[in-house]
């Protein structure tokens, strides 16, 4: 009996050995670079909901597009968080660093504002053109009425940003930068539309 607990414990132990080990994984938050900060505080409230996304980008990894019809993944790296909600802290600190909106939340905190941000995140990968890729970040956005939840205005950004390489850290920049353009554009647009629809 003793032989057999051995015997068994033996083969346990050696198909242990044969199973594939977890991939190692770098996990990547979005670079970001402050924006400068202005005057004129505005009179009203907004609250930035995270955008809606396909199951491709609802996700923590990091999508690219090799070719025309083609979607991958990169191996052994992640987002620090999936990307509608990556987005939506990158747009939160623009707003922070601009200032100008000083009542401001997001959909988790159930508070009231004025006017609300929602959208759909259409793009958010890399992309090869020319051999070397590009962030591409796409987001369709609606400045809302929370009163009585009217659309009073929408837009697409849409920011394309070449990777100087085609190392993983070169296309994270690429990211970072196209992700600091989309901001500085979607809180300038917020702002002069919020001011024009009071």
């Amino acid at each position: 009996m003793k032989s057999l607990s051995l015997l068994l414990a033996a083969s346990l132990l050696s198909a242990c050995s044969i199973l594939p080990q977890s991939e190692p994984l770098d996990i990547y938050q979005l670079p970001a670079s402050e924006l400068p900060a202005r005057n004129q505080p505005v009179d009203w409230s907004l609250r930035l909901h995270s955008p809606g996304s396909s199951p491709l980008f609802d996700s923590n990894r990091i999508v690219v597009q090799p070719e025309p019809g083609r979607i991958n993944t990169y191996q052994g790296v992640r987002w620090s968080e999936r990307a509608p909600q990556l987005l939506r802290a990158r747009l939160l600190d623009a707003f922070q660093d601009d200032g100008r909106i000083q009542a401001l939340s997001h959909e988790d905190q159930h508070l009231h504002a004025d006017l609300e941000l929602v959208g759909d995140l259409r793009s958010f990968h890399s992309q090869y053109r020319d051999g070397l890729p590009e962030a591409l970040i796409q987001l369709d956005m609606r400045l809302v009425n929370s009163r009585d939840q009217r659309i009073l205005t929408s837009r697409r950004f849409s920011v394309r940003q070449p990777a100087s390489d085609s190392s993983i850290n070169a296309v994270i920049q690429a990211f970072g930068q196209a992700g600091d353009r989309l901001a500085q554009e979607l809180v300038d647009w917020t702002l002069t539309e919020g001011q024009s629809n009071r």
